[in-house]
């Protein structure tokens, strides 16, 4: 896993097609119990070179119950986004993950993490990817009983562009939340 990630984090496969200088960003242990698989980083994550560590990461935090010290310990929670580097602005907020990363890495990153009791599948591109669906994330997030069985969940994005989804579907911060929170403290063993 060491060489992996070394071999991931020094990639510059993409350099040709990225706005900013390749800088892969994620968070991955092998002893990992939680998997968090998203989009890509945006440019506040490729500037601070941290997953999260914004006004997503706040509300993802809130929604699994977990506090900064615990969401960033390695042995916890692995963060893997369907591509590891900043793809650009565009029409309506960042480009789509590159596909490249995912067929390049993703299999290999994904066999190592043999302890994972629980998977968290954000956004449409790591839903057709993870899921291979392409139902929207309205539908899949209400299926949250089904998926929960099987050791995982789809929720949205955390990202505040996500207000008026959040606003729309009370359910989610209702039903799912509640839910979400035991099930990740109760896999962290935290009270």
């Amino acid at each position: 896993m060491k060489d992996l990630l070394s071999n991931i984090r020094s990639c510059t496969l993409c350099q040709d097609i990225l706005p900013l200088q390749a800088k892969p960003i994620l968070q991955a242990s092998k002893n990992c119990k939680i998997l968090i698989v998203g989009q890509a980083p945006g440019i506040l994550t490729h500037e601070k070179g941290v997953p999260f560590d914004d006004l997503s990461g706040d509300r993802l935090r809130d929604w699994l119950g977990v506090d900064k010290k615990q969401f960033y310990d390695t042995d916890l929670f692995s963060i893997l986004p369907m591509s590891f580097c900043y793809p650009g602005k565009g029409k309506s907020g960042d480009k789509p993950p590159i596909p490249l990363c995912a067929q390049v890495w993703r299999k290999q990153l994904l066999a190592q993490l043999t302890n994972v009791e629980f998977t968290i599948i954000l956004g449409k591109y790591a839903v057709n990817w993870h899921l291979h669906q392409k139902a929207s994330i309205t539908e899949l997030a209400s299926q949250w009983k089904m998926f929960i069985e099987k050791k995982q969940i789809v929720l949205p994005h955390p990202s505040p562009r996500n207000n008026i989804w959040l606003k729309k579907n009370q359910w989610f911060d209702r039903e799912v939340i509640p839910i979400l929170q035991a099930k990740v403290h109760q896999i962290l063993a935290l009270t």
